[in-house]
């Protein structure tokens, strides 16, 4: 560490906090002189739930699940960190990630899929490759915003992502089941807690990022052609 210009951390918050800075805040401290650049990985779960409106940068952080609190927490505690140390700090909120590996392909083929339905339910998404281009172009422009949205350009119920994978693989339309009723973890059920869609204007304005993956059925035919 010692040597190192450029730092990210995407540990997520446990109860007491940031367990980064919990941990290694003075090692962080002593090498803060060196760092040219510091990034925090945050959740779009920031903002809470929108009834499937808009959200940017500067709307008002109002999570209504304990993981979203925990995230504006530790958030704070980073841009503190960061004003006392004199940090070029830059946070950034990814929406739903998805990426070779981790996606509807496996539970569609493993016949295990559902399209669970809830009335104006929407999820922005972010591909693992577009999310690496995000964050190099922001090293690469380090005077840029304190803060990014990461998604792409189109939130759609999940229960569209998951019919789509099934077209894909030329595989039957997973049954809709109505969320009230659906058997879900308290994790997969919370997540349905907020829908909103996530505006990406400043990744573009600012990085000039151009979106490898702008939509979940771009990612999805090329995570396929991936396995060919």
């Amino acid at each position: 560490m010692e040597t190192a210009t450029h730092f990210l951390t995407s540990a997520g918050p446990a109860e007491n906090g940031d367990p980064f800075l919990n941990t290694y805040k003075d090692q962080l401290k002593a090498v803060a002189g060196n760092l040219e650049w510091v990034g925090y990985l945050s959740t779009t779960g920031v903002y809470g739930d929108h009834a499937g409106g808009w959200v940017d940068e500067t709307t008002s952080l109002a999570p209504s699940t304990k993981r979203g609190q925990a995230r504006v927490e530790a958030e704070a505690q980073w841009r503190d960190f960061a004003q006392d140390c004199g940090l070029n700090l830059k946070i950034f909120r990814l929406a739903g990630i998805y990426g070779p590996g981790r996606g509807p392909f496996v539970k569609v083929r493993a016949g295990t899929a559902k399209r669970i339905i809830k009335d104006n339910q929407v999820f922005s998404r972010i591909h693992v490759e577009d999310i690496a281009q995000v964050l190099l172009a922001s090293i690469n422009r380090p005077q840029s915003s304190q803060i990014f949205n990461v998604c792409d350009d189109f939130a759609a119920p999940p229960e569209d992502v998951i019919g789509y994978a099934a077209e894909l693989l030329n595989a039957p339309i997973p049954p809709a089941v109505p969320f009230e009723t659906a058997e879900m973890t308290p994790m997969a059920r919370s997540f349905y807690a907020e829908s909103k869609k996530v505006k990406n204007d400043r990744i573009k304005s600012e990085l000039d990022v151009a979106l490898r993956y702008p939509d979940y059925k771009v990612g999805l035919k090329a995570m396929l052609a991936l396995e060919d």
